[in-house]
């Protein structure tokens, strides 16, 4: 074994130089590579170096200091990214892509070259990581097992395709991620992507009515109640973004950062909270409205520009958002039901020596109490006349 930077030259050349007559090299494996993801307006030049100089410019020298060699084979490990593109990698799928075209041109030098353009791989790899393990799952790439995908490579390097792509997929889930914001020629020949196309035709005729219709839904509610919905489809997509399969774990007031959204969560989010919406919203937007609470509110705003949510000031718009946001069970499990009752004047310590069991007029009292809208109570308990609520 030899160490050396295959992007250094005279390195390169000085380990080739010292390979011994009686034990040729026949083979070629480029694997290296760099990951330094972002959004596309903030790829620096230097950022496109990083990853290009440990992925191009040693494959570009082995291909060049190689070319004395009887090779059998020079596999290039790709990306799939190179094929189909990836949210936030855009200097790592152009360097791939170049991979990809140096194996075309080889081949049409008569020399052997394979580009394998893999997708995730499991186990400690690339994107082992788990901000890298989240993206891959929200774009439908399941992590690729690593036995078969060096099965794939012995397979790749002896067939006659100088170029193949290898990636276990949601075949679904993965034509909407790389479709939703534009076209794919590529993907159009996939069996899925027929089938989202004709839900898509048909949601598409729905979807001005639906922003109309929500923006007209809020225009009915009470006041005190509009925040609240906005905050619920906040979270929803948050959650849908992150992978969560239920909203529990996007609390209101928690910061997305808390909550693992990246520049790249925070661009799709914003996407989806657009076509729900059909506002024209900012990529900075989840920095810019650090919890979902706070998005919402913008959201409510730009929605029904001048509208004060509830009618009250902005700690207790976002109050209410909270609290309505909060099954009744889950108040009354945490302790926080009976001091919103006190608060409100409905409930009563229990003098000493009472009796324990509650009168009938009580039960009936707690069964009315049961029975009441959450954002009933979270205004009757604010505003102090839960008496009121209740008839």
């Amino acid at each position: 074994l030899v160490a050396c930077d295959s992007a250094d030259r005279d390195a390169l050349a000085a380990v080739l130089a010292d390979i011994p007559r009686h034990a040729p090299l026949t083979g070629v494996v480029h694997t290296a590579g760099v990951l330094d993801d972002g959004v596309l307006d903030g790829l620096t030049p230097e950022r496109f170096e990083t990853v290009f100089h440990a992925k191009v410019t040693g494959a570009l020298l082995l291909d060049e200091l190689t070319r004395g060699h009887d090779l059998d084979v020079f596999a290039l490990f790709s990306s799939a990214s190179a094929a189909v593109g990836n949210p936030g990698q855009g200097n790592y799928a152009a360097a791939n892509a170049v991979l990809d075209a140096l194996a075309e041109h080889r081949r049409a030098a008569g020399l052997p070259a394979t580009s394998i353009a893999y997708g995730a791989w499991g186990g400690d790899g690339m994107a082992g990581d788990g901000r890298a393990a989240a993206l891959a799952q929200r774009t439908g790439i399941r992590p690729l097992d690593p036995d078969l995908a060096v099965l794939a490579l012995r397979q790749a390097v002896t067939g006659s395709d100088p170029v193949a792509v290898v990636a276990d997929v949601d075949p679904e889930r993965f034509v909407r991620a790389f479709t939703t914001v534009r076209p794919s020629a590529l993907l159009t020949e996939m069996p899925a992507h027929a089938a989202l196309t004709a839900t898509a035709a048909a949601a598409g005729h729905d979807a001005d009515r639906a922003v109309s219709d929500l923006r007209d839904r809020l225009a009915r509610l009470p006041g005190n109640r509009r925040l609240g919905t906005v905050l619920t489809l906040v979270r929803e997509r948050a959650a849908d973004v992150l992978g969560h399969t239920g909203t529990d774990l996007v609390g209101p007031d928690r910061a997305f950062r808390d909550l693992g959204f990246d520049s790249l969560g925070a661009v799709e989010l914003r996407n989806q909270l657009g076509a729900a919406t059909g506002l024209t919203l900012s990529a900075t937007l989840v920095f810019d409205h650090p919890t979902p609470a706070a998005l919402a509110e913008h959201i409510l705003g730009e929605l029904l520009p001048g509208d004060t949510p509830g009618g009250g000031t902005t700690d207790e718009n976002a109050l209410r958002a909270v609290l309505a946001s909060v099954s009744l069970d889950r108040l009354r499990e945490i302790g926080v039901l009976e001091p919103l009752l006190k608060l409100a004047g409905r409930a009563q310590a229990p003098a000493a020596g009472a009796r324990a069991e509650g009168t009938g007029a009580e039960d009936a009292s707690d069964a009315s109490i049961d029975a009441m809208e959450v954002d009933d109570l979270v205004q009757a308990a604010l505003n102090g006349n839960l008496d009121e609520q209740r008839d």
